[in-house]
């Protein structure tokens, strides 16, 4: 019988292994997942939790999201031998053998590679990198007693997921000034070593406009070198930034169990030895055929967003039962990925995109704030998470 691995039970490892579940009779394939742990959280909350727009239970059991016939297994991954079709646990007694492999292990957070980050948030109550979800849980306390200073948002010069998070955070953080009535009292700024905040056109234009006119200051081509919690300023290769709240994206690596234990993530030039070296299309790895790969963990050009990973978690799904077969692989993940860019409370703008061009208008509703906030968290765990898509690929 065939015996398929995912690693990573993150939104891409976990879609996957319900949508190869529903391809494929139980006597056809066995399917094992492994994460190191059994929660999940639901990422795109923890700029909304902050602010008091989602609550703070936006978490499951992966054990309560995967179907009963896929076998989850509590373990840390340590490496991985694609010549032998080997992975390495932590602490199983034996090695989890496979016939296939789909790695969806996501982006390993690195906060300590900022020095002064992890002290910032641990001693004080002014820095909080809030793609942690405690950092997020302990904003929501810090903002009540923010009531005027520099508000602060940067990001790392490593790749990192959700584009649009640190951007969403700085409108979201500007807007709450305004709705508290210290805007006046406050300025908020953006920092990243780019030449724009936003990568796509036409939102990158209209995210300007919007940040004009509600005086929004984005630093371009800046790197943090350091963050001096005691002094409160951020150092920069451009100077000091003095600030009285921050709100950090730690860096973002690869696991370190596939960039220093496996031969997967060789012969990246860009970010070499990284990310899990993949056709674009195909999102088959370009030396192993028994090996697929999705979502943050992978070298494709797309941006690294859970919609992304909706999209492709069918292609590697559908790809894998085509290997499985001796058919034709389909060239099926065209780089789609969406951020509904939330731009103050009660509007947003979705960006909508794929490897060649832009897909929605970059329009601010009403509607698009009630998709993110109100629809999408119950399509994402009743949905998406269990591997139907009202909308496949």
């Amino acid at each position: 019988m065939t015996h398929i691995a995912i690693l990573g039970a993150g939104a891409g490892g976990a879609m996957t292994a319900n949508i190869l579940r529903r391809k494929l009779d139980r006597r056809e394939a066995t399917i094992t997942l492994v994460d190191k742990s059994v929660e999940h959280f639901y990422q795109p909350s923890f700029y909304l939790v902050p602010f008091g727009y989602l609550e703070p239970e936006q978490s499951r059991n992966i054990r309560d999201l995967v179907h009963s016939d896929v076998e989850f297994v509590h373990d840390a991954v340590t490496g991985v031998d694609p010549d032998d079709q080997v992975v390495h646990l932590e602490e199983a007694d034996e090695d989890l053998t496979y016939d296939y492999l789909v790695v969806a292990t996501g982006h390993r957070l690195a906060p300590e590679t900022t020095p002064g980050m992890v002290e910032g948030w641990e001693e004080t109550d002014t820095v909080y990198p809030f793609y942690h979800y405690e950092a997020a849980l302990e904003m929501r306390e810090g903002l009540e007693d923010f009531d005027g200073g520099t508000f602060v948002v940067t990001i790392p010069d490593t790749p990192f997921k959700c584009p649009g998070a640190p951007l969403k955070m700085t409108m979201l953080a500007e807007d709450y000034a305004r709705r508290q009535g210290f805007r006046d009292d406050a300025e908020f700024i953006m920092t990243r070593n780019a030449d724009h905040h936003f990568g796509v056109q036409p939102y990158r234009d209209k995210l300007y406009e919007i940040w004009d006119e509600r005086d929004i200051e984005f630093k371009a081509n800046t790197s943090v070198t350091e963050i001096d919690p005691d002094a409160q300023v951020i150092h920069t290769d451009n100077g000091q930034i003095e600030y009285d709240f921050c709100a950090p994206v730690s860096p973002q690596y690869g696991q370190q169990a596939i960039t220093d234990n496996s031969p997967l993530t060789e012969g990246d030039d860009e970010h070499e030895g990284e990310y899990v070296t993949i056709d674009k299309h195909t999102l088959q790895h370009d030396e192993y055929d028994t090996v697929f790969a999705l979502g943050d963990c992978e070298n494709a050009p797309h941006s690294k967003t859970a919609a992304a990973a909706r999209k492709e978690s069918h292609v590697v799904a559908e790809n894998v039962v085509r290997e499985m077969n001796g058919r034709e692989l389909e060239p099926g993940y065209d780089g789609y990925a969406a951020c509904p860019l939330l731009t103050q409370k009660g509007k947003a703008m979705v960006a909508e995109f794929d490897y060649e061009e832009s897909i929605s208008a970059p329009v601010e509703t009403r509607s698009n704030w009630i998709l993110d906030v109100n629809v999408l968290p119950s399509v994402y765990w009743d949905l998406w998470m269990r591997g139907y898509d009202p909308l496949p690929v």
